[in-house]
């Protein structure tokens, strides 16, 4: 049998992760007359279909770090932890929106809805100048042997920019679908993502050569001016 590419594996990874999402939204509301949904994926789509075409022609070992994700790609049991945690909590948000919406439990204004899918944009786009600050800037956490301090582009402000930009994403969610009862699982989410980072730099602080300087030097680890 034929070892699949990593093109292949990359855009399936995107395929079925697109499937996953508008399944959980569409299916728990009951309808395709969703339009917060249909807005909130064509955003994600986006986003995910320009970062695979684009790091796959950049920097295809970042793309190739990053196929391995999710709780059992971990090898630190306290991540395996924090990963489920978090996956059971992101489950959690898209099921509750979509039950929202079928069952009119609460809404949210266009205007309020517009803004949030502003915030999940400019969280996705600092995720991306994460990642081309830090080819190894990995699913999961550990320390490559080949691996140095990232301090460039938005490391320069705070350690973690890639969590910035994911707990924006995270907490503007719950608006973008429209629902408030979705943050029900969208703030435990972020937590858990908080407790991840927490973890991840005290490994950092262990096994990276130059980091305990780095975080000297960069005050911040998440929120730039605040902690």
């Amino acid at each position: 049998m034929t070892t699949p590419t990593l093109p292949s594996q990359a855009w399936r990874k995107t395929l079925l992760n697109t499937l996953v999402l508008g399944a959980l939204l569409f299916v728990s509301a009951g309808t395709l007359r969703f339009w917060q949904a249909w807005a909130f994926t064509g955003i994600y789509v986006a986003g995910s279909c320009f970062n695979t075409a684009y790091f796959l022609r950049r920097d295809p070992s970042l793309v190739r770090r990053r196929l391995r994700a999710g709780p059992g790609a971990e090898s630190m049991s306290s991540q395996r932890v924090i990963q489920a945690v978090s996956a059971v909590c992101l489950l959690a948000t898209l099921l509750l929106a979509g039950l929202d919406h079928r069952w009119r439990w609460s809404g949210m204004p266009p205007a309020v809805v517009a803004v949030a899918d502003g915030v999940v944009v400019v969280g996705l786009l600092i995720v991306f100048a994460s990642f081309r600050s830090n080819s190894h800037a990995a699913a999961t956490v550990g320390v490559a042997p080949a691996q140095v301090v990232a301090s460039a582009g938005p490391y320069r402000w705070v350690r973690h920019p890639m969590y910035l930009g994911s707990a924006l994403a995270f907490l503007a969610t719950p608006a973008a679908l429209g629902s408030a009862y979705a943050w029900l699982g969208a703030v435990p989410a972020t937590w858990a993502l908080v407790v991840r980072l927490l973890d991840e730099e005290r490994l950092l602080k262990e096994r990276l050569p130059g980091y305990a300087a780095y975080a000297s030097r960069v005050r911040f680890r998440l929120l730039p001016g605040l902690w």
